[in-house]
């Protein structure tokens, strides 16, 4: 009951901290404070930390390799784009039809493919991610190799945020359910998981599963703020930067992820005006990290973990300082 209790606290005090947070960047947005250039960096970094969070369920929560979350994020593009243009859909209900297409496809892809693991899941993934990709150039009807263009440009800093913070929020409550710890469990040793009685194949595709409905969101969120939805924004280098973003902050952490995103969003940004050694300069930082923090920033633990520990270390040192003193 006690740890129940405490869990509560912390989640209130990180909503209080993200209203307080959103107030602050809505002002100075607002105000014009913030240069275009790096609001829409703020958009993006958004973004990515729905698509980061949603893949570390996949790769870090529950053990598998996907490399087809943009295909996902193309599917929540077009869907939610045509619900916004052909049937001029309020724009949350077309997000929400957006991500529920990728979710359906992620179980019916799913299904057949997460009977794989390790480097065959991955080539399977990374298919499936082209598939999609390629059928999108072929069908006319939502621009071909043109992209589909006109989208309304609904989404805007609210939008993204509060949607990164309920996508943030559902996923570590999920994590924290029964459902979530068949996850882990699969990702510790799914050969024990099933002598235990636990379904791994469908722990497996429910993790795809959520974790393309959200990747779906995500993509009907970048759509709606470019005006565009193009097959060249989906490809497999989009789906490698995500992966990136995850093992950069620690596959099996929420926090990971978050500061994954952000810092490769960051760093992308900075080194823009200086295209020609860019790519050097990103791939110098991750070979680093391979070699020095080869488990990622965070590891698997999350940062909340981590300050509660340096709480109790610092009141471990004072009250053993306040003995050595009275003795």
């Amino acid at each position: 009951m006690q740890i129940i209790k405490s869990l509560r606290k912390y989640d209130l005090a990180l909503i209080a901290a993200s209203v307080v947070i959103f107030a602050v960047l809505e002002v100075l947005i607002d105000m014009r404070l913030i240069s275009s250039f790096w609001r829409l960096q703020i958009i993006l970094i958004g973004i990515n930390i729905i698509l980061a969070a949603s893949l570390n369920l996949i790769n870090g929560i529950t053990g598998q390799f996907s490399l087809g979350h943009a295909g996902f994020m193309a599917v929540g593009a077009y869907v939610s784009a045509i619900m916004s243009m052909w049937y001029d859909l309020p724009f949350g209900m077309a997000l929400l039809i957006g991500g529920l297409a990728a979710c359906l496809i992620g179980v019916l892809i799913g299904i057949p493919t997460l009977r794989l693991d390790g480097d065959y899941l991955a080539i399977a993934t990374l298919g499936m991610g082209e598939i999609i990709r390629i059928c999108i150039l072929n069908i006319q009807a939502v621009g071909g190799a043109s992209g589909l263009t006109g989208i309304p440009r609904n989404t805007t800093f609210a939008w993204v945020f509060w949607i990164m913070i309920i996508t943030l929020f559902f996923l570590k409550n999920m994590i924290n359910s029964t459902y979530g710890r068949s996850c882990i469990s699969v990702r510790e040793n799914a050969i024990a998981a099933a002598a235990m009685g636990i379904n791994t194949t469908f722990a497996k595709v429910l993790a795809f599963a959520i974790g393309a409905f959200f990747a779906g969101l995500a993509g009907g969120l970048f759509s709606h703020y470019f005006s565009i939805a193009h097959p060249s924004s989906f490809t497999f280098l989009n789906s490698y930067n995500y992966l990136t973003m995850v093992v950069l902050g620690g596959l099996g952490s929420m926090t990971g992820s978050i500061t994954g995103a952000a810092l490769i969003t960051f760093i992308t940004a900075a080194l823009a005006d200086y295209p020609e050694v860019r790519m050097i300069i990103y791939a110098l930082c991750l070979i680093l990290l391979m070699l020095f923090r080869p488990q990622g920033l965070f590891g698997s633990q999350e940062g909340s973990l981590l300050l509660r520990r340096l709480i109790n270390r610092r009141k471990e040192a004072g009250t053993h300082g306040k003995t050595l003193g009275n003795q």
